[in-house]
This record gives C-alpha cells, structure tokens and sequence, in this order.
C-alpha cells in the first residue's frame, strides 16, 4: 500500500496567504516534515504528527518523507513561501530520482505558495511588473562565482533582480559584493527594496538608491529587490512611495 505525498508552501509567513489549496492538504494529510519554525505554524490535530529537522537537511527529510508515504502515510512535506522555489520541492524531485524505484509510483502532489518576492513586490507596489529572475546569494549548493557571473548577465540583460538568502551570520559578505556586481552596470540611481517579513506583524520594507544600499539593511528574513533602469518611483502625499516596473523596456545601452 501506497499513500500520498503532498509538498505544500505556507506563504511568506501572513495566515491570510496561505492557499485554501495548501490548508486542504494539511487536513488531508497526518505526517508533516520540515523545518521546525514552519510547521510551528501549523495548528495540527491529535491524528497528526510533526517531525522536525535542520534547516540544512533537505533531501535527508526528503527520503525520510518518501519512505513513510512509500508504507502508506499521507505526508506532507512544509516549507515557507512557495516549495518550488529555493525550497522542498527540488528536493523531493531529487530524492525520487536518485532512490528507489518503488518512489516514482507514489503520488506526488506540488502545491503552489505565496513566494516572498511576491508579498514583497505587492507591499510596494509592481517593480515585478516586467522582466524578472529571482538568484539566491547562498553558496552552499553553488560557487560563488557562479553566483556573480548570473548577477552581472542579469543587470547588463536588464533584468529586475530578486536576491533570496541574502545575509546570514555564515555569510556576511555576499550582499555587499552582489550590490559591487551590479553597480558596475546598473545607474547609481537604481530602486533597491529590502522587504523584511512581509504580511507580518514585525514588517519593514524600505527603499534606497543603489549607491546608499548596504548589507545591513538586511536579514535572514529579508528578499532584496534590485530594480533596473525601467524601475520608477511614484512619490504620494501623505502615503507610502510606489514603486514599479514599467509596461515597456528598452535594449540595454
């Protein structure tokens, strides 16, 4: 007997951005994996269970999922924001390929989540609004100048950039050497939002020219958005700055 495995985003952290699809699975389901931070978001039932593991042990917890949906259990592997993104769902793909056969029979399910370049962006305004790629600064699973060459080819394409994993007390530096990266290309000028927490109670989104942008502004909660050339600033009145993508673009000079 085989059971279910559902690999489900809570959003970036508000209750009211978690997807009714997601609250379903974790009715349906009776066997949770992930981080513990994230499922002490969860109010789960006597029936259900939480097994907690490091932050850095993804595909270990992976298997371990796999394994108790392979003898019958309805599982669901949490992460924050969105799985697919810097999150469980590569993992759990990963571990299908490279583990027993017997895994690629069970049924997988991938639900879609709020990612936190998204509750950012929308706190803000649109600077999402057109061309876009979202780099994690972590180099733990990539080099780091594989990581510089992606951020100097997305400045100089003109794309708007999202840094996920920006700061960490392991890596102090990274931040502060992609801000070097891109001002080699990118006007002084350039709209930086450094979104920390979105939707939640200890919130704080700021926005500074790229010239003025530091590593401190941020934290392990923080998604950084670097704009490009195309990103405008709409100054309000007694309200919060707009900040957006415009509808056009134009070739890189």
């Amino acid at each position: 007997m085989t059971g279910k495995i559902f690999v489900i985003g809570l959003g970036p952290g508000n209750e009211d951005q978690i997807t009714p699809q997601a609250l379903k699975a974790v009715a349906d389901a009776t066997l949770f994996y992930g981080y513990k931070p994230y499922l002490d978001r969860l109010d789960l039932g006597e029936h259900q269970q939480a097994v907690a593991s490091d932050n850095r042990k993804e595909l270990a917890r992976a298997r371990e999922a796999l394994d108790a949906a392979a003898a019958g259990a309805v599982v669901a592997v949490v992460s924050g924001g969105d799985p697919g993104v810097f999150a469980m769902a590569s993992a759990v793909c990963e571990a299908i390929e490279t583990g027993p056969s017997a895994w690629r029979g069970i049924d997988l399910e991938i639900v879609p989540g709020v990612t936190a370049m998204l509750a950012v962006a929308a706190r803000i305004g649109a600077p999402l609004g057109h061309d876009f790629c979202a780099i994690s600064l972590s180099d733990n699973l990539k080099p780091w100048d594989l990581i510089e060459l992606r951020l100097l080819a997305a400045a100089g394409a003109g794309f708007v950039i999202a840094l996920y994993n920006p700061i960490s007390k392991a890596r102090p530096w990274q931040l502060g050497r992609a801000f070097e990266c891109v001002a080699a290309i990118l006007p002084a000028d350039t709209p930086v939002i450094f979104g920390r927490a979105a939707g939640r109670d200890d919130e704080q989104i700021t926005v500074h020219a790229l010239r003025d942008a530091r590593p401190e502004h941020a934290d392990m909660s923080t998604c950084v958005i670097i704009g490009s050339p195309q990103t405008r600033i709409v100054e309000r009145p007694g309200k919060s700055d707009l900040v957006y993508a415009t509808r056009f673009a134009r070739r890189p000079s």
